[in-house]
C-alpha cells in the first residue's frame, strides 16, 4: 500500500544541515516531522580506514509512496557521498498521529 507510513533515517556532519534539510522536507510537504537528534559519534569503515565521527540523526516521518522524493532531497542536501539512508515501515501507531502524517504530506499528492 503506498500510504504506508515510514521513518526514514540519515545521519548529517553538523546541527545545521540537519536543520536546513528537516526545514526543506517538511516545506515541500515531503515529511510530517523530521526530529533533528543530539549530536552521536559514528564509527565505520570508509574505504578502507576506520572513521569516528560526529553526526546528527535525523528521523523523518513520511509516506511509503514519498521516499523516492525524499531520497532525491537528502542527495541534494546531504555533503555525503553516501549518505546513511534507511526506510523503516511503521506498522503501526496511534491512528490520529498516523493520520495527521497522511493529511500533512497530502497536499503534495493532490498538487504534484
Amino acid at each position: 500500500m503506498t500510504s504506508e507510513a515510514i521513518l526514514v533515517v540519515t545521519n548529517l556532519p553538523d546541527r545545521e544541515a540537519a536543520l536546513k534539510l528537516a526545514h526543506k522536507l517538511v516545506e515541500a510537504r515531503l515529511a510530517a516531522c523530521v526530529n533533528v537528534m543530539a549530536e552521536c559519534t559514528s564509527v565505520y569503515r570508509w574505504k578502507g580506514k576506520i572513521e569516528t565521527v560526529p553526526e546528527v540523526p535525523v528521523f523523518i516521518k513520511t509516506l511509503k509512496m514519498h521516499f523516492p522524493r525524499v531520497e532525491q532531497m537528502v542527495r541534494q542536501y546531504h555533503p555525503y557521498e553516501l549518505p546513511e539512508l534507511i526506510a523503516v515501515p511503521i506498522s503501526d501507531g496511534l491512528k490520529a498521529y498516523l493520520d495527521w502524517l497522511a493529511i500533512e504530506t497530502q497536499s503534495l499528492t493532490i498538487s504534484g
